[in-house]
């Protein structure tokens, strides 16, 4: 009769493996606590890197519908619940494992498709989402430059633009200020001329 610790430790690993777009069964028998702590550290926080039961795992496998583990629970038992980038938690998992040696990668299944050993170094080996939108972002990049290189120039020639029209308004009543000023003068002169007849 199964305890109900079996029974909730069955129903997380198959909520992760339901929630996961990924996973990597792995062996990790002779690594220490450090050494698997140094691993998650370095899957990120969307992996989540845990210690199982092989039979519990085999019942959580089945309830959710995945077959890529038959015949591959033995051992001590340790599967990568991915949960982002799968390529990138494919080549954490991959690198390590040529530094740890005692690490051994046995199985996984990507995207409801099951993957061999083999098949999980493969897609270590693609590239990354964010290496691709990193890549797509440089791409992007030349025009927007170019852009903004094409609005810095049109602002500079609305600026002098402006500045000469601003030159001109400054200049327009300064031309228009002594034709103002003559007039009076003007009729100064015609007003003695006037007298003069007057007077002859």
């Amino acid at each position: 009769m199964a305890t109900p610790n079996k029974v909730a430790a069955v129903e997380e690993i198959t909520t992760d493996f339901k929630e996961s777009n990924a996973a990597v069964l792995t062996e990790y028998r002779g690594l220490t606590v450090a050494q698997l702590k140094e691993l998650r550290v370095s899957l990120g926080q969307e992996t989540k890197f845990s210690v199982v039961k092989n039979t519990l795992t085999g019942i959580a496998a089945k309830e959710a519908g995945i077959d890529a583990f038959d015949d591959q629970l033995s051992g001590p038992t340790a599967i990568a619940f991915i949960k982002g980038d799968a390529v990138a938690a494919a080549k954490s998992l991959t690198d390590f494992a040529k530094s740890n040696p005692q690490l051994v990668i046995k199985t996984g299944f990507f995207e409801g498709k099951a993957l061999d050993a083999p098949g999980v170094a493969a897609l270590a080996a693609l590239e990354s989402r964010e290496f691709q939108l990193a890549r797509v972002a440089g791409v992007l990049k030349a025009p927007m430059a170019a852009l903004a290189r094409t609005v810095e120039a049109l602002r500079v020639k609305q600026e002098e633009n402006g500045g000469a029209a601003d030159t001109a308004a400054a200049e327009a009543p300064a031309a228009e200020a002594p034709a103002a000023e003559e007039a009076p003068a003007a009729e100064a002169t015609e007003a003695p001329a006037e007298a003069a007849a007057e007077e002859k």
